[in-house]
């Protein structure tokens, strides 16, 4: 009888986290294993297994690592609110760069493969459609501490991936946290006031589809960056005006603002879509359309 390949996630209490719980729930070849923080808050508690977590404690992430013994890990763990991490800058380093060492680590001398979730922060914002291959430049804390953990990465990881992604958006059962998605259906349903950047761009990524082309890697062999995102590039301001077409509320309380009048603690890039094209290639990555996405997120 084959072994099943096992499968451990960080982060699974995370909307991440809870969609790849999802994905590799009815899998019946993969042993899988969701690591959080605190208790589990996926609603299906059956049929994998659930370790509480903390990823920047070395000896508890050694012991567990050894107790599993994963094929794969996929770290979806961090810290990504970008004006905390402007404000706590100790606690960012400790979630978003050591403990990466840890893992990267762990992973050579367990022969785990790891798979890396990164972020377009990493890019200054001046062009849109990043490659793979373009240079990062951040402009933020965050920024920074995710690039210093991709360099880590592929300085010392012996097998691994790199996916770098934008604007995740999704809904779960059980959130800690709102996303653009969300609160803009939210604001638009309730008829609120609200400021909205129309000069920062983006290419929005739906969980799910982050979740699937976090799969493919886990199973590709190579070591390489790869972008998973979205394939529309829009605006903020267009992606508050387009959930406002499809479901026909009003945008007379919302308010056209440039970045600079936010006054946001940390500085985000501007433009920051990211090329799809080698993930479609080489993963055979194929993202829903925006329409889909926003209707997968909001449920009807």
């Amino acid at each position: 009888m084959l072994m099943k390949k096992k499968v451990l996630v960080t982060g699974s209490n995370g909307l991440l986290g809870q969609k790849l719980t999802d994905l590799y729930l009815n899998n019946n070849d993969i042993e899988f294993f969701a690591t959080g923080i605190g208790a589990n808050r996926h609603p299906i508690q059956d049929g994998y297994t659930y370790l509480s977590l903390d990823i920047t404690n070395f000896q508890e992430l050694e012991h567990i690592l050894n107790e599993v013994k994963p094929d794969v890990v996929i770290h979806g763990a961090a810290m990504t609110q970008v004006d905390d991490c402007e404000k706590e800058k100790e606690k960012c380093f400790d979630l978003n760069v050591n403990a990466v060492k840890y893992l990267v680590e762990l992973s050579n001398s367990l022969s785990f493969r790891l798979v890396h979730i990164s972020t377009d922060f990493i890019f200054d914002g001046t062009k849109k459609m990043y490659t793979e291959e373009d240079s990062p430049n951040p402009l933020s804390y965050y920024g920074w501490s995710k690039l210093e953990a991709e360099k880590i990465i592929q300085e010392k990881a012996n097998n691994w991936a790199i996916l770098r992604t934008v604007l995740v958006y999704g809904k779960v059962a059980d959130m800690s946290r709102s996303n653009i998605m969300l609160w803009a259906f939210n604001t638009l349903e309730k008829r609120a006031q609200a400021k909205v950047v129309f000069d920062q761009f983006r290419t929005p990524t739906l969980a799910e589809d982050l979740a699937i082309g976090c799969k493919l890697a886990a199973e590709s062999q190579n070591n390489e960056v790869y972008n998973i995102a979205g394939k529309d590039y829009l605006s903020i301001y267009e992606l508050v005006e387009k959930i406002a077409n499809m479901y026909q509320f009003s945008m007379e309380n919302i308010s056209k603002v440039d970045s600079i009048s936010l006054n946001q603690p940390a500085k985000r890039p501007p433009i920051t879509g990211l090329s799809i094209d080698k993930a479609a290639k080489e993963l055979g990555y194929q993202p829903h359309s925006l329409e889909d996405g926003i209707r997968i997120c909001l449920g009807f």
